[in-house]
């Protein structure tokens, strides 16, 4: 673990100090530091490196902000096998291993050779226009079709490896792995999956028949999704992130990714701990 890279939320104030005494430290550690471009330029510099490209020089990740910078990070990074240590610096930060406070004890075990990692599926995302690929993505959280206008419904008509599963009438659909489980699919009643289990999540989004639920289905099948829908104002998202218009016919094929990527585990906490502290998993 000699070289190791920096993604920072180069929009935080907190940035610049918090930054510039971590790359410090870790040269002080005889660690080799890389920046990416944006959070370099926050620092005043000009050496930073495409974030496409960093995971080429380091031998791990350290992402520092909420748990959008950690998605931003996780899709800029993938296939890449290195593994990521995220840090809190935003509200939430379900996703993210550490705060500040634990990052320089969590390092320092890093270093000693005493780290576990966690094993994240993302998912492949592409978008079929009359047969032909338009658009291509890899997500960690989930891909949502959803509307713009808040008075009207879509139709969407949803296969499972070519097998026909049902019509959906909704505000829309949310397709998520066991790591989006816990974000828009949980608000849309979607169930909790445990990162380990190996699954695709369906969820539909406020549907208009009661008899419409969230689905899992095995990770090895594919999920087809086709815009029934006369619309002019139907998207689709991916990680909440990124945006691509859909037409009607137009095909969304989600299915998983053949590479994972790895997150490094805090020492200081498990998944159901923060379920009960982020989550206020069991409170009344």
């Amino acid at each position: 673990m000699k070289c190791i890279g920096i993604i920072a939320k180069h929009s935080d104030p907190r940035v610049e100090p918090v930054v510039s005494r971590l790359a410090q430290w870790l040269e002080g550690q005889d660690r080799q530091v890389f920046l990416d471009r944006e959070t370099a330029a926050a620092l005043g510099r000009a050496d930073g490196i495409m974030r496409s490209e960093l995971s080429e020089h380091c031998d791990f990740l350290i992402v520092l902000g909420g748990d959008g910078t950690l998605l931003s990070a996780s899709r800029a990074v993938r296939g890449a096998g290195k593994p990521i240590l995220g840090v809190n610096m935003g509200g939430l930060g379900f996703m993210t291993a550490v705060t500040i406070d634990e990052l320089y004890p969590t390092l320092d075990r890093i270093f000693r050779g005493e780290v576990e990692y966690d094993e994240r599926m993302m998912l492949d995302v592409c978008v079929r226009r009359m047969g032909e690929q338009v658009a291509d993505y890899t997500v960690l959280n989930d891909a949502v079709i959803n509307k713009g206008a808040p008075a009207r419904i879509i139709d969407i008509r949803v296969f499972v490896e070519r097998e026909f599963l049902a019509d959906y009438k909704a505000d829309g659909l949310i397709i998520s792995s066991p790591t989006g489980s816990t974000g828009y699919s949980l608000s849309a009643h979607g169930p909790i999956v445990h990162p380990s289990v190996r699954s695709i999540i369906v969820t539909p989004i406020c549907p208009h028949m009661l008899t419409l639920r969230p689905l899992l289905v095995p990770d090895d099948m594919v999920i087809c999704a086709e815009l029934v829908s006369r619309s002019d104002d139907v998207s689709l998202t991916l990680d909440g992130q990124v945006g691509f218009e859909l037409r009607e016919r137009d095909m969304v094929e989600v299915r998983k990714a053949k590479s994972a990527i790895k997150f490094i585990h805090s020492p200081f906490r498990d998944y159901f701990t923060v379920l009960r502290t982020k989550l206020k998993w069991g409170e009344r």
